[in-house]
């Protein structure tokens, strides 16, 4: 029961977390300065055509009102329409510029950067284990020390200094990927996965030094535990008590690490996007910013938002069912 009623209180605080940034971004946007009207009609609009766009955007109303409406909508499914992008033409259409919903403009986005997401996930969760383990039980070899500086090289560098690193060794002096990742453009499946590339890598270099160094800990930890030394004294292959004792019990730091590192992503993966020029939300909510495109911001802002708040969630209630003072109060 007390461990129902701490996911009930996390749970809470997460829905509350998210009103507070709704809010926080909604008057944010409010206090920038300009708005889409002028960005978009240019500075030779005449006042009459201002005033026009604005009541047709309902940019006039009062911001609180505003507010209101939107986060109806927003909590409804609706997330209102772009104030900058126009949906194109059909034939037959009636004359006039019809604009393009938010959701047609954030979901393309939001599926690329789960894909990067995911390539990036798939390469690290192998390697982190991997260089983890050979660390730990290696620990006196020079391949574990040089491993060991790696890792902590990943720890210290900032990913957006991995990436410029990665662009001109690979896309700009070798050649062999290209320096923007323009995956909307790729004609076959192995040239998107190409562009995504150096992208994936600079996620997954970034990622992989925390969790190599929680792994590490642990799995020392464990290893030098009295039940692993007895395993061994027992006569058990060193492979058998490394994978069937060891191991298992040195995954929750190793897990809570992937789960933090999830949340990282959400940050992570608009810096990577720009230095690679990346079509994902994280470019999309900077183009959105650039233009004052107020709806886009503040759905992309919580989509994002969103998915922090919920991998924090569940890296708190993963934390709170490993420990069993939690479970049982």
């Amino acid at each position: 029961m007390h461990f129902v009623r701490v996911t009930g209180q996390r749970t809470a605080l997460a829905v509350v977390a998210l009103f507070a940034v709704s809010l926080i971004t909604f008057w944010a946007v409010e206090l920038l300065p300009g708005d889409a009207a002028t960005r978009m009609l240019g500075r030779e609009a005449t006042p009459e055509r201002v005033a026009n766009f604005r009541e047709q955007m309902n940019l006039d109303a009062p911001a609180l009102e505003r507010y209101t409406t939107w986060i109806t909508g927003f909590v409804q499914g609706d997330w209102g329409e772009s104030l900058v992008q126009a949906r194109p033409k059909t034939e037959g259409a009636p004359a006039g510029r019809i604009n393009r919903s938010v959701t047609d403009i954030i979901v393309p986005r939001l599926t690329n950067t789960l894909q990067l997401a995911a390539f990036a996930l798939i390469m690290y969760v192998p390697l982190s284990l991997l260089i983890g383990i050979v660390t730990a039980v290696y620990r006196d070899r020079t391949l574990a020390a040089g491993l060991s500086t790696l890792v902590i090289l990943g720890c210290a560098v900032p990913d957006f200094v991995i990436a410029i690193f990665l662009l001109v060794i690979f896309a700009v002096a070798l050649e062999w990927f290209p320096a923007l990742s323009l995956v909307d453009q790729a004609q076959s499946f192995g040239a998107e996965l190409r562009m995504m590339t150096l992208p994936a890598v600079t996620l997954t270099a970034a990622m992989t030094g925390f969790a190599v160094r929680q792994m590490q800990a642990s799995l020392l930890s464990v290893l030098n535990s009295d039940y692993v030394q007895f395993a061994t004294l027992k006569g058990l292959p060193r492979r058998r008590v490394l994978l069937l004792h060891a191991l298992p019990n040195a995954l929750g730091p190793a897990l809570r690490a992937t789960v933090i590192n999830v949340v990282w992503l959400v940050g992570g993966v608009v810096l990577v996007e720009v230095v690679f020029t990346y079509p994902g939300i994280g470019l999309l909510l900077l183009d959105a910013l650039r233009l004052l495109d107020t709806p886009v911001i503040l759905a992309s802002t919580m989509i994002l938002a969103g998915v922090y708040v919920l991998c924090n969630l569940g890296a708190d209630l993963v934390a709170a069912a490993l420990n069993p003072r939690l479970r049982t109060g």
